[in-house]
């Protein structure tokens, strides 16, 4: 048996969150950084607070000593065309490619009510048509195509309150999209979508080119089901923490993507309020179980060999 080749890293979004600046908007990104580094984390995810050009973002996480993991694109293919989406992504790709990342997160954005705290989960968007789903899969399979290209693999962000949200959706989107879509999984969406996250792995697991490992509170994921939440309130309420603080196993899950030889990141991403979950104490929390885990796979991996 091999090592289980991973790195660990973090989504800025544990201190500060994009899309509700009131919650840690005012803490600085070095704030994140240095907490981060000094935790152990391997990597940053981006966000805003980030240096949009390549080379000053180089130069800022040198300072930490951590890598660009990689970066969200929010991507509008379900309703678009490919030729506006490669027009659109160029400066986000070439900023990836230079600060070394090998996966670029895409989002699908068009009609999501995920920023939206008017609109109830269930009000996402759908498509009315399998021809529709297969039309999609063929721009997202062109465009991870051009994404190869310019050496870098989409990692498609199944996403509450978008086009892909349910189980049922990945396994529709990994049927109608080629190997040049790579499926980004998340442990966290897929829980919230009604989906077992070992069970829906173990699926797609040759598919897998990045992992976002969030928890999931289980009374809060029901209290949003129960009472029609938006995504935006389920995350202020807390539905979302870092591994090892909720309902999730996350011991089968990396065993699994061991087990496939899986090389990549694994990255703590759980929006929650800091001033409820506060930044440094969860970020360590979510480390140190993946740590545990990581290790005692590597451990029983050295004793088998």
């Amino acid at each position: 048996m091999s090592n289980f080749d991973v790195r660990i890293g973090i989504n800025p979004i544990s201190w500060s969150n994009d899309d509700l600046p009131e919650l840690g908007g005012e803490t600085p990104l070095e704030t994140a950084l240095s907490e981060g580094a000094e935790i152990g984390y391997a990597g940053f995810e981006l966000g805003n607070k980030f240096p949009k050009e390549p080379e000053a973002l180089r130069a800022k996480l040198a300072e930490y000593g951590v890598a660009c993991v990689s970066g969200w694109y929010s991507g509008r293919l379900a309703e678009g065309s490919v030729e506006a989406e490669i027009a659109g992504v160029q400066s986000h790709v070439k900023k990836l490619v230079h600060n070394g990342c090998q996966v670029m997160v895409y989002g699908e954005v068009a009609s999501s009510i995920q920023g939206d705290r008017s609109q109830a989960l269930s009000r996402r968007p759908r498509f009315a048509s399998a021809a529709l789903w297969e039309a999609y899969g063929r721009r997202l399979t062109e465009f991870g195509t051009w994404l190869k290209s310019q050496g870098i693999t989409l990692a498609y962000h199944h996403h509450m309150g978008a086009y892909c949200e349910t189980p049922q959706d990945t396994d529709t989107l990994m049927a109608v999209t080629g190997p040049e879509v790579g499926l980004l999984f998340d442990t966290g969406h897929m829980t919230f979508a009604g989906g077992d996250p070992l069970t829906e792995l173990r699926k797609h697991v040759a598919r897998v080119v990045h992992v976002h490992c969030k928890d999931v509170r289980a009374a809060v994921m029901q209290q949003a089901r129960n009472q029609g939440w938006s995504f935006l309130d389920s995350v202020i309420n807390g539905v979302f923490t870092v591994p090892g603080d909720g309902m999730i196993a996350f011991a089968p899950i990396l065993q699994t993507l061991a087990d496939h030889g899986y090389r990549g990141w694994l990255v703590v991403e759980a929006e929650q309020d800091p001033a409820v979950a506060p930044s440094y104490e969860y970020a360590r929390m979510g480390y140190q179980h993946l740590r545990g885990l990581v290790d005692a796979i590597d451990a029983r991996g050295a004793a088998a060999r």
